[in-house]
C-alpha cells in the first residue's frame, strides 16, 4: 500500500501571514519539495512574484504565524487590536 502523502493539497494553497513577511502578507504555494521526513513549500507573494522563499510546510499549521486563505487585512488589524487589549 502507498504511503499517505503529507500536505497533499499544498501546491496552489493560499496563506496570510499574521506579520509582514518580506514586506507582504498574502502568499501562494507554487512548489513543494520532499527532503527525507520534511516537506518544504515555496511561497510567492501575491502582489510581487519576485518575492519567493522556501519554508518548512509544517510552519503553516502554526495559527499564530499563518492563516489559511487570503484574509482581509482589516480583520487582521482587528484581531491584533483585540489581542493587545487582553
Amino acid at each position: 500500500m502507498a504511503k499517505k502523502q503529507k500536505f497533499p493539497h499544498l501546491v496552489g494553497s493560499k496563506w496570510t501571514a499574521q506579520q509582514e513577511t518580506w514586506g507582504w502578507r498574502h502568499f501562494q504555494v507554487v512548489n513543494r519539495k520532499n527532503q527525507g521526513q520534511w516537506v518544504f513549500a515555496e511561497l510567492v507573494a501575491a502582489c510581487d512574484p519576485s518575492v519567493r522563499f522556501w519554508m518548512n510546510a509544517k510552519l503553516l499549521k502554526d495559527r499564530s504565524q499563518w492563516q489559511a486563505g487570503w484574509q482581509p487585512l482589516q480583520s487582521l488589524r482587528l484581531d491584533q487590536a483585540s489581542d493587545q487589549k487582553t
